[in-house]
């Protein structure tokens, strides 16, 4: 590590054919501008999407998002790129806790947060243990890895989805017959844009879909006449400028033990940006893993006690570094200020609010497949072997769990499917490990 705090960014031409902008230099100050209102552009897709489906406040999440990436870069000592938003992670354990039925908001969302908060709190102890054993080994990381290993994580990932599934296919019957035929065309919308364009448009798939989709149910509602025409009153009576609607938690056990343990995956979440990152800037930063996780769980933590959703390290942004090359934090620290200042928006936060629930639904069977695809990736990427009966085993026993919502309860203790899924997908993997035949 450098002896400074922040690195010397040193000034680079980013116009040369092929030129990487590694994460201690810095662009112009109109081109920061620019490449982090880019960055706010590939992260809001999901981050606005992530509290509408919890019945959170957008634009707390929003302001949050901003603020949480503020923290992350404090504690890397700005030497890691990357924008923390709203972690799907959360979406299963904070519905079940509240009973939310998906329309308004969550008149149940302090318990909710309450939880946000404990799991930021156990995530950020997580963090101070690697952070310590880092220390000791030099940055080796590698002992992570063998209590989280592919298969785990993978399996892990998978399970959010499969266990959001009934909640999507709820969402996206709707009411009726109109609702649901506009659910199943917001999808298409989403794979025509996955599938036939390319470069910045492909990455903000999400984003653009969601626009193409409230269009035609504009077109069908509000023009012909069909189904419940989108309001645009509230758009049209909300200042430009105020303050969101921030909310207290409240701290109850048994939501706390369904939601705890989203620690573990957005422990495997920023294990992989880390990963991802230091391949793409040619770095290892295995040293700053345990930063990294505490700076995520005291931004989740921040982020919980004034209403927003839990954080976590974004893949979308790791695809916009992908195509430009420009790995700068400085760029995120501008993407935050950003985002802060769209927080304070009540008009911002209207127009997000007038999204069509049959489009909301539509996002969320999207959205919820690809998490569960995600976790067959992990798979893939990583070349998990499963002709070794470990891994077999381990899978097979992890996704029936988490997608049958296995829910194992000790007195005022409560483990829902995701929670039961991900403990025991690591104890399982640690004890079929003991003293049995290893497969390279």
């Amino acid at each position: 590590m450098s002896d400074s705090f922040f690195p010397r960014w040193r000034r680079v031409d980013s116009s040369a054919p092929g030129a990487v902008v590694q994460p201690d230099e810095c662009l112009s100050w109109p081109q920061n501008v620019a490449m982090g209102a880019q960055h706010v552009v590939a992260m809001f897709g999901s981050t606005i999407l992530a509290p509408l489906l919890m019945g959170f406040d957008p634009n707390v999440a929003i302001l949050m998002s901003g603020v949480g990436t503020l923290i992350f870069f404090l504690f890397v000592r700005g030497r890691v790129p990357s924008y923390l938003g709203s972690s799907f992670a959360f979406i299963g354990g904070v519905i079940a806790v509240t009973g939310y039925a998906g329309a308004g908001p969550n008149a149940n969302i302090g318990v909710a947060l309450g939880a946000i908060i404990a799991c930021g709190l156990v995530y950020t102890l997580i963090g101070l243990i690697v952070w310590w054993v880092n220390a000791r080994t030099g940055g080796d990381a590698r002992w992570i890895n063998r209590w989280m290993p592919p298969v785990v994580t993978g399996a892990v990932v998978a399970v959010i989805g499969l266990n959001l599934a009934p909640i999507a296919a709820r969402g996206a019957m709707g009411g009726s017959t109109f609702d649901a035929l506009m659910a199943l065309m917001t999808v298409l919308c989403v794979g025509v844009v996955a599938v036939y364009t390319r470069g910045m448009v492909q990455r903000l798939l999400i984003l653009v879909g969601l626009l193409a989709a409230c269009v035609i149910y504009g077109v069908l509602t509000n023009g012909l006449g069909l189904g419940t025409p989108i309001d645009f009153s509230g758009i049209a009576n909300a200042p430009w400028i105020g303050l969101p609607t921030f909310s207290a938690p409240v701290f109850e056990l048994h939501a706390m033990s369904v939601i705890v343990p989203v620690a573990i995956i957005l422990v495997a979440e920023n294990l992989g940006h880390i990963k991802a990152v230091s391949a793409m800037t040619g770095q290892n930063l295995d040293a700053y893993l345990g930063r990294a996780f505490v700076g995520d769980g005291v931004a989740t933590m921040v982020s919980g006690a004034v209403g927003g959703t839990g954080v976590t390290t974004y893949a979308e942004n790791i695809g916009v570094m992908t195509v430009t090359r420009i790995y700068s934090t400085l760029v995120f620290v501008v993407a935050a200020l950003i985002a802060i200042c769209l927080g304070f928006s009540p008009k911002f936060g209207a127009l997000i609010q007038a999204i069509p629930g049959p489009v909301l639904g539509g996002m969320s069977v999207v959205v919820f497949g690809l998490i569960a695809v995600a976790g067959a990736r992990i798979w893939v990427v990583n070349q998990v072997d499963f002709s070794d009966n470990r891994n077999l085993i381990v899978a097979a026993i992890t996704l029936v769990l988490g997608a049958g919502n296995f829910t194992v309860q000790f007195g005022d203790f409560k483990l829902d499917g995701i929670g039961t899924a991900t403990f025991g997908a690591i104890l399982l993997y640690a004890i079929l490990r003991i003293g049995g035949p290893q497969r390279h």
